[in-house]
């Protein structure tokens, strides 16, 4: 698909979920302050925000569990409020914390969300198979659930969110806790369901890499309020810091330097100079042009761009959770 198709894509598709105005208050707290959504179809939306931002709550709202104040909303073509149940057969939802039931298998779990699903008998245990098969379950898929780990648990629970075969998935963090191995295992997966089945995936995550690595798109939200939105390389493009730094062998050559780039810092202690500018190669091709011109000679050279830590620590003052 081409960037003009898929702008076109963009522009006239329907959306996977619109929201406008959406507000939520619990007593004086003003949890959402009247945020506006649209997700394309077939695409990650990451959802980054502290503690306490509303980002669970907003999750609530799009899958009918909690009621809106104010504004209104749709997911997958059917209004939140007149059609609430066509949300409800339309979507997938994993929470922060997992939904399995530790006394039943692995198996049982499955089925078990196929009979509520209403899927025929045979329906459901096609489904299963297929699940244990697909998230690598299928050894321990009579074993008591009690029995698993945090990783295989979280896998399970998201195999349950497909039984229904949604078409849109909501992940409220759904690596916490996990190692880093485990992690990126479900990394994978949303992938696949992303490129294979075109499924829409609305996560929430405090993990800044999870953001970077997945969505399509991600925005930040703060105290109730959207405070930035666009891909990941537009926000830290938004954010000042980033610069080049060129290492040189004595003093001369980094004055030499540090003379052609008027605004530059040289560091005479590790003979380094750094140079502000967006790390893009045509910036760093630039830089190193004038450098070669003048006959001058560099040594390493390194490029800092700001990553989504300094997006996060720039719009909310707070801190992201450890990756």
């Amino acid at each position: 698909m081409t960037a003009t198709t898929t702008l076109i894509a963009a522009l006239t598709d329907p959306p996977a979920i619109q929201a406008v105005g959406l507000r939520k208050a619990y007593g004086e707290k003003r949890v959402l302050d009247g945020i506006d959504l649209r997700i394309r179809q077939g695409t990650v939306f990451a959802l980054l925000g502290p503690n306490g931002a509303g980002k669970t709550t907003t999750v609530g709202i799009l899958s009918t569990l909690i009621g809106a104040d104010g504004g209104q909303a749709s997911v997958a073509g059917h209004d939140l409020v007149r059609d609430a149940d066509g949300v409800r057969r339309s979507i997938g939802v994993t929470g922060q914390f997992s939904a399995v039931d530790g006394l039943l298998t692995a198996e049982e779990n499955l089925l078990l969300i196929g009979d509520l699903n209403h899927l025929h008998r045979r329906e459901a245990r096609r489904r299963t198979t297929a699940l244990l098969d697909r998230f690598e379950l299928t050894e321990a898929a009579r074993e008591p659930v009690s029995t698993f780990s945090g990783g295989m648990r979280r896998k399970l629970d998201l195999a349950m969110t497909l039984v229904g075969d949604p078409r849109v998935i909501f992940l409220d963090e759904p690596t916490t806790g996990l190692d880093p191995r485990s992690r990126r295992t479900i990394w994978e997966i949303v992938r696949s369901l992303v490129a294979d089945q075109g499924v829409t995936v609305f996560l929430t995550t405090q993990y800044l890499e999870e953001a970077d690595q997945l969505a399509d798109r991600v925005a930040v939200l703060d105290r109730g309020r959207l405070v930035a939105e666009g891909t990941s390389d537009e926000l830290k493009r938004r954010i000042p810091g980033g610069h080049i730094r060129l290492t040189f062998a004595d003093d001369t050559r980094l004055d030499s330097a540090a003379a052609l780039f008027p605004g530059s810092a040289a560091d005479h202690q590790n003979l380094t100079l750094r140079i502000a500018g967006d790390g893009s190669p045509l910036t760093l091709r630039a830089v190193l042009d004038v450098i070669d011109h003048a006959g001058i000679t560099a040594g390493n050279v390194t490029v800092h761009t700001p990553d989504l830590d300094d997006v996060f620590l720039s719009l909310t003052g707070a801190a992201p959770a450890a990756a």
